[in-house]
């Protein structure tokens, strides 16, 4: 078996978008009690769904949850590694189906796959279906992520 180098080498892609079609990357990272409050610090959601273990496990959360706009930020790493590899001007084009389909706790370690599903070559776009997964392999968060091209 081969080893790949990692990161992989930037590829500078000047071609058509659509031949990054099949496309992909992740990226892992262990959510801390320190992540959620300053995170609520950071954007104001400090909601005691969040915050206060107590309030959360009598509401039936069983304790307290990650903000799910910070999934949506683990997102957008998978999305800055993808394209220092793509090496080509880009900015985020947006979000759709946003869904948070299993509390995430502290102490989940996460992984972002995000792979590029399909492309408009004339508007120099792509779309990547991007699902989160925590330790156990359970589906956390799947949204698609629109990319944007500048040249």
């Amino acid at each position: 078996m081969s080893e790949h180098p990692y990161p992989p080498p930037r590829i500078n892609h000047r071609g058509p978008v659509s031949t990054l079609i099949g496309t992909e990357t992740s990226y892992t990272r262990t959510l801390s009690e320190y992540d959620i409050y300053a995170f609520a610090g950071i954007s104001g959601d400090n909601h005691p769904n969040h915050c206060d273990e107590e309030y959360a496990r009598r509401v039936g959360l069983g304790g307290r949850v990650a903000q799910g706009s910070m999934m949506v930020g683990y997102v957008s790493g998978a999305v800055t590694k993808y394209l220092d590899w793509a090496g080509r001007p880009a900015v985020s084009y947006g979000y759709d189906r946003v869904r948070f389909t299993k509390p995430v706790r502290i102490g989940d370690t996460l992984t972002v796959h995000y792979r590029i599903v399909r492309a408009d070559d004339a508007k120099k776009r792509l779309w990547a279906d991007a699902t989160l997964t925590n330790q156990r392999g359970e589906t956390v968060c799947v949204c698609t992520h629109i990319i944007h091209f500048q040249e």
